[in-house]
């Protein structure tokens, strides 16, 4: 949406809101919130590993005569194993325990504590201030050094950090106590519970906890004396019961003041104190291994695999074999080890045998030399499933298709493309095409070292070079059987129902943005880009982000009324399904554009204010935040930024989310949508988008978080920490199920390429500077949109620098996102190009970023 005036900060005042203040520490890095084994940057979608050399393995002490009854104990004969690895396994796993939270009176009625404690075992600190009487909104500032407990830490200017720690031996609650004389001018202790060890902040929705101290009288000549309440949320882990602070208030002493001033004065009152416990869960990174080691039995001529694992319990290998390097999972023919069963006739599963100790748990298998390779998951429990790098483990069963050590290395190094096994029907035409492109690279030699050839002639040669190789590729592309055509269907059946999307689909997605700012004005446009699927798709994109479908006041979307009606500029709903099964057909996914923050009303109150909705979700004025004077809501007060131009919707009304939930699960079903482009999340809590990604289960879900990066008296400042600090705090509200736009990137390539100040492009630590250094898997770069560019053009890119932009996000990780209009343009060629280096080198959102030199000038 186009809501942010790009200009630059004012310098800040001492005092600041502690949810936007200098959080570089708090950032959640993927190890954390990845909930399976780390992927590797050029990691083959199936895992295949080196031929071993020389291996001495020790010889067990038993044999067994019977391939049908094989168990861990046949003998392993030193030298005749020909592959052996080690993978490491990573999960998270939740503990559970309690906070507290304890208001009490000291030795008298002047001297009170506040306590705070948690019994899960962890580095614990707890971030907290004060707010003064006189203070606006949610300021901090630090407490007297008398009210600070032994061992806290000045944070800046605005806040305190106490370790939480046992005060006697045997206690089972670390926590800290703060003492408080009530006769000061404090009027709220603030405070956020923060988990040393993994980083994560314990919230009220993105907001702190308050404990307020005092009431208030704005001497008007009305007294009020209510009773305070306050709630404690943590934000990642769900709703907490509500507590409450009982106050009791009795007018004295007031005094009136000049009729033209209103003081705001400290109310005596008696505390009445509270003792409440609050369940809180930790996620907490668990490391194990699996090791699989393959021989041939001389006897039989059989395969035998011996696979090992650390794990405990009950652990379940589901398996199956295949073939060749197609990988299509197959059941073998019995027998099979014990305790297997067979999985709807798709996989067996057997559950490994505990090792002596308990130390873990082994299996041997025996498989048919007619296999070529051996496929599995590890199975915990329903919900629980162990993979590597995200994909199936695939253990070669030759010897001869085990990887050199050399294919290895040349597989990590950039620039070399891959082998591809082609289709037979495919063979003749693509050697055709290879060998086009020697012929054309022969007489690009020969015409250079005759110096006949103009650079004209030369640089076409190459594009024709260029085009043929990426036609080729496409033929590799679209014929190479992947992990998510073929073998994971028997994977996603054998789970339970299926989880969520990270916010990142396979890692290798490239997004093209299907429209403009005037893609409305046809009338036709669903159309229109329905005959340029096909040519998207050849170009290498797997994802395009259409314009919002629903009904609106403004023509390009972005002012929905009626949700349910799917009439808009860009079509009707049929020819919204008709261009979304067009994408299917060649192989891409779609993106809905919903706009969930504001809605546009269709009749007036009692007032005149347009805050009454129609069509099918027919909210009243309660759909609507209280804190916006524009539109006189009866809701809740926002949990994010308003947007001012319609009625803003209070997500945390139970029957609104119940209704967006279903609308989305409507356009899912009914539409097809494979995911959501998400409008101005900025105006409404992270933990809200969860909910919603939750129930409608996306492929791939991105937030539009848009604000000023930070200017010191007009130049862009180097650290743009703070910025991409709030992107990263959005996503973590979000709990990682959804990715947001990289604008920090967007707007540090503008001063860098448009100034040649290169040393912008590394943050302090030698990382890239955006949210892409910070987190790629979750960052969706991008040079230009509808707002910022188009015929909008409110913060266009830096002009004839948007192919060094292209070249930079293309060739980074994180997800790239490519506008529409620059597809159709004389930049076509080049893009072209960098998307085929991208999808050759298998860049994808989490690869590697070494950067070696920052220069200012070319």
């Amino acid at each position: 949406m186009s809501t942010v005036t790009i200009r630059p900060l004012l310098p800040s005042y001492r005092r600041a809101n502690l949810n936007f203040r200098d959080r570089t520490n708090i950032l959640l890095k993927p190890n954390y919130i990845n909930y399976s084994i780390k992927s590797a940057p050029n990691a083959r979608r199936f895992c295949s590993f080196k031929k071993l050399q020389k291996i001495t393995v020790s010889s067990s002490t038993s044999t067994s005569t019977s391939p049908a009854t094989s168990t861990d104990t046949t003998p392993v004969r030193p030298g005749d194993v020909f592959f052996k690895e080690t993978f490491p396994l990573k999960r998270t796993h939740a503990v559970e325990g309690k906070m507290f939270v304890r208001l009490q009176k000291g030795k008298d009625e002047k001297n009170w504590q506040l306590s705070v404690g948690c019994n899960i075992p962890g580095k614990w600190i707890l971030h907290w201030g004060v707010s003064f009487v006189g203070d606006n909104g949610s300021e901090w500032d630090q407490p007297p050094k008398k009210m600070r407990p032994p061992g806290s830490v000045s944070i800046k200017d605005y806040a305190i950090e106490t370790p939480l720690k046992k005060l006697a031996e045997g206690d089972v609650f670390d926590q800290v106590n703060i003492d408080f004389d009530t006769r000061s001018d404090i009027a709220a202790i603030n405070f956020v519970l923060k988990d040393e060890e993994t980083g994560a902040w314990y919230q009220h929705r993105g907001r702190d906890f308050k404990v307020p101290l005092v009431d208030y009288l704005q001497h008007d000549g009305n007294v009020i004396g209510t009773k305070s309440t306050f709630g404690l949320w943590p934000g990642a882990l769900g709703q907490l019961s509500k507590m409450i602070l009982k106050a009791d208030t009795s007018q004295s002493g007031i005094q009136d003041s000049s009729s033209e001033s209103c003081e705001l004065k400290q109310e005596n009152k008696h505390l009445e104190g509270f003792y409440e416990e609050l369940p809180i869960v930790k996620e907490i990174i668990i490391e194990n291994t699996v090791s699989v080691s393959v021989r041939k039995c001389p006897e039989t001529a059989k395969t035998l695999l011996n696979l090992e694992t650390d794990l405990t319990g009950d652990v379940v290998v589901h398996w199956g074999v295949c073939r060749d390097d197609s990988k299509n999972w197959e059941i073998p023919a019995e027998p099979y080890p014990p305790e297997t069963i067979v999985f709807k006739n798709k996989a067996l599963r057997t559950l490994l045998q505990p090792k002596e100790g308990g130390k873990g748990c082994s299996r041997l298998f025996t498989v048919d030399e007619e296999f070529a390779g051996f496929l599995f998951v590890l199975k915990l429990n329903e919900n629980t499933w162990l993979k590597c790098m995200e994909n199936d483990f695939y253990i070669p069963l030759t010897s001869s298709s085990c990887l050199p050590a050399e294919s290895v290395q040349e597989m990590l190094i950039p620039g070399k493309a891959e082998e591809a096994t082609q289709e037979v029907s495919q063979t003749a035409y693509t050697a055709g095409i290879i060998k086009e492109i020697r012929n054309l690279v022969s007489d690009f030699s020969s015409d250079i070292s005759r110096k006949t050839k103009s650079k004209e002639a030369q640089k076409s040669i190459l594009l024709e070079i260029e085009k043929l190789a990426a036609e080729a590729y496409s033929i590799f592309r679209t014929t190479a059987p992947t992990f998510f055509e073929e073998a994971a269907v028997e994977l996603e059946e054998s789970k339970p129902p299926a989880k969520i999307s990270p916010g990142t689909g396979t890692g290798f997605e490239i997004l093209c943005q299907g429209f403009n700012w005037e893609s409305h004005k046809s009338g036709r446009w669903y159309m229109e880009l329905k005959e340029k699927a096909t040519e998207l798709s050849s170009l290498g994109f797997s994802v395009i982000w259409l314009p919002p479908p629903t009904e609106s006041v403004s023509p390009e979307g972005y002012m929905p009324r009626d949700l349910y009606n799917l009439s808009s500029r860009y079509g009707n709903i049929d020819e919204l399904k008709d261009v979304v099964n067009k994408f299917h057909d060649v192989g891409m996914k779609i993106l809905g554009d919903v706009v969930l923050n504001h809605r546009c009303a269709h009749y007036q109150n009692q007032n005149g204010v347009w805050n009454i909705f129609g069509g099918r979700l027919n909210w009243d004025d309660r759909a609507v935040v209280a804190d916006d004077p524009h539109f006189q809501g009866r809701g809740n007060k926002s949990s994010g930024d308003n947007f001012h131009a319609a009625p803003n919707i209070d997500h945390s009304q139970d029957f609104v989310r119940k209704d967006i939930k279903e609308w989305l699960c409507w356009l899912r079903n009914e539409i097809g949508y494979d995911g959501w482009r998400l409008d101005f999340v900025r105006g409404f809590w992270g933990g809200y988008v969860k909910d919603y990604l939750e129930a409608t289960e996306p492929y791939f879900a991105v937030g539009e978080y848009w604000d000023s990066l930070s200017y010191t008296y007009g130049e862009m400042d180097h650290n743009q920490d703070a910025h991409r600090q709030r992107i990263i705090d959005w996503i973590n509200a979000a709990s990682g199920t959804a990715g947001a736009f990289d604008v920090t990137t967007k707007g540090i390539l503008h001063s860098a390429l448009d100034r040649c100040e290169y040393w912008r492009l590394s943050d302090e630590k030698g990382k890239p500077p955006g949210v892409v250094g910070w987190w790629p898997s979750r960052a969706v770069t991008f040079i230009e949109n509808h707002d910022t560019g188009s015929t909008q053009g409110h913060w266009r890119f830096p002009g004839g620098r948007e192919m060094q932009g292209y070249a930079y996000i293309l060739t980074h990780p994180g997800t790239p996102s490519v506008f529409y209009d620059h597809i159709f343009s004389h930049y076509r060629q080049e893009i072209e190009a960098l998307l085929s280096v991208r999808k050759r080198n298998k860049i994808h959102c989490r690869s590697r970023v070494s950067i070696r030199m920052l220069t200012k000038y070319i």
